[in-house]
């Protein structure tokens, strides 16, 4: 089981995370297999049909993902991920990505990560399997 200073190092890596930072994207909470990562969409973040860039919402995810696929205290490295988009947020709204934990075995593990809006309509599907080399 990892210490709380597991998680704490997770957040302050994070917080760290320059990519992130560019993009406005905050690690919001991990815990063991989960964590949740929050961005307000701003006119930056807008592609030219005028709606959030599939790449912020991936980004948003994928921060998600790999904070909850490090919540052990071991490393993990991403073999795969996909994305389904299946809907678009507007400016000002912040939007979540919750990953979750749904196979830890071996040396893998496999996550799936839900975006949503302020009303927890589903944005998009993100999927994701990690390599953790120490376990």
């Amino acid at each position: 089981m990892p210490s709380r200073d597991t998680h704490a190092e997770i957040r302050e890596r994070a917080s760290n995370d320059p990519f992130c930072g560019r993009t406005g994207i905050e690690l919001a909470d991990v815990g063991e297999g989960t964590a949740e990562t929050r961005v307000v969409i701003d006119e930056d973040h807008l592609n030219f049909h005028g709606t959030p860039h599939g790449g912020l919402v991936y980004t948003l995810a994928d921060a998600a993902f790999a904070a909850a696929s490090n919540s052990h205290g071991d490393a993990a490295f991403a073999l795969e991920t996909n994305i389904s988009y299946l809907a678009a947020a507007e400016v000002g709204d912040t939007i979540r990505a919750v990953a979750t934990e749904t196979h830890l075995g071996g040396r893998t593990a496999e996550y799936e990560v839900v975006v949503s809006d302020e009303e927890g309509e589903r944005i998009a599907t993100f999927r994701g399997r990690v390599y953790k080399p120490s376990r």
